[in-house]
């Protein structure tokens, strides 16, 4: 990740489209196989039909969960959600932006010595997409906190 972006106009979202959008096509898609085999099996009890109604809905529901990372950027700093956690950043406390090769998504590198992935921006789908979207935060760390360019 080492060429200049251009800087976004805030506020902007990153996260990863396309692994969002085959996330949640697949969710709904075994939902309403598992709902419509409870429906039309005429074997099947109340309860063995409602485990497969319930079993489609956590199958949705974990997936769901997994499209629910990213990252948010405004004028005040960064919120970063990952699957189970949200954290919001002054810009001061994000020291670098770093994608590298194999990374499974970007880490921010913080003030007090820790680093936070941002599962927001991810390679896996769109590689292309992804390494823009680092370089977008990256300059936007670097115009207004005290990003480092150093890779």
């Amino acid at each position: 990740m080492s060429a200049a972006a251009p800087t976004p106009a805030l506020p902007v979202t990153f996260r990863p489209t396309r692994t969002r959008a085959v996330l949640m096509t697949v969710g709904v898609a075994v939902l309403v196989v598992l709902t419509a085999v409870a429906l039309l099996l005429e074997r099947l009890g109340p309860g063995e039909r409602a485990s497969f109604i319930l079993t489609g809905l956590l199958f949705f529901g974990g997936l769901m969960l997994l499209s629910r990372p990213k990252v948010v950027a405004e004028e005040g700093g960064v919120t970063v959600v990952n699957l189970t956690t949200k954290r919001r950043l002054e810009w001061a406390e994000v020291l670098r932006v770093n994608l590298r090769p194999g990374d499974p998504w970007v880490y921010l590198d913080l003030a007090d010595g820790t680093s936070l992935p941002a599962m927001g921006i991810q390679p896996g789908i769109a590689k292309a997409h992804a390494i823009s979207d680092a370089r977008a935060l990256r300059a936007l760390a670097e115009r207004h906190g005290t990003g480092r360019t150093t890779d």
